[in-house]
């Protein structure tokens, strides 16, 4: 991991206490997301955590909550709890993240079980797409309350890096592999469906041709998953 010294002494304390509390209902304490993949910024980004428990009684949450709010205010450490029962059930739903999280993370307590845990193609293409669609209407909404403002920059940066994602899990399904970082997918992705990504990486001078980049290459990423047959 790549974190600043005051969020590592954070994840530490916060890692501790919730072996100490947790005792034998921990599973695991995993951390994933750019603190791993890279790209994490103490300014800008959050640590994504992931608790995974045996039993998620009343009790049991309530005592984990002091430190995980200690951490989240602090730190931005943020933690999505999960018990270890529901993994194999939900990966249907949440295959993306899942299986990024079995392909990019450090188990800093426990057995992580993402490491052993299945998700089929079929589900990570209808995931994908969901994504894709979402960010794709929700662009047209960037468009209409920010084009012509200062801001409107800001909100193209991010709908880019909400993109990278499913992009790069498209291109995976595909067969093309890439650095995970962001301009590397965008940098794949305008390859793979014969745009020019230089628009995406001047979005403060031209917001608006990087608009209509972004635009085009969801277009092109969705006629691509529309497709049944996914190499």
């Amino acid at each position: 991991m790549k974190l600043s010294a005051r969020v590592t002494a954070h994840l530490d304390a916060l890692v501790a206490s919730l072996v100490k509390t947790c005792g034998d209902n921990l599973v695991a304490i995993v951390v994933h997301g750019s603190a791993v993949r890279g790209g994490w910024s103490e300014a800008t980004s959050d640590v994504d955590l992931v608790l995974v428990l045996r039993d998620d009684t009343a009790d049991a949450l309530a005592q984990v909550a002091p430190a995980l709010e200690l951490a989240r205010m602090a730190a931005r450490i943020e933690t999505m709890i999960l018990v270890e029962r529901e993994l194999a059930r939900s990966a249907d739903c949440f295959p993306l993240l899942y299986a990024d999280i079995a392909r990019a993370s450090e188990t800093v307590a426990g057995t992580s079980p993402f490491a052993t845990l299945s998700v089929p193609d079929h589900h990570k293409r209808l995931r994908i797409e969901q994504e894709l669609r979402e960010l794709r209407i929700r662009m047209r909404r960037v468009a209409t309350d920010f084009a012509g403002q200062v801001s409107f920059a800001g909100a193209i940066e991010r709908k880019l890096k909400q993109a990278r994602a499913p992009l790069w899990a498209l291109l995976a399904l595909r067969g093309t592999t890439c650095d995970e970082a962001l301009d590397a997918v965008l940098a794949a992705a305008c390859r793979a469906y014969k745009l020019d990504a230089a628009p995406l990486r001047r979005v403060r001078e031209e917001p608006k041709v990087a608009f209509q980049t972004l635009a085009a290459l969801l277009d092109a990423a969705l006629a691509d998953v529309d497709r049944e047959e996914v190499a």
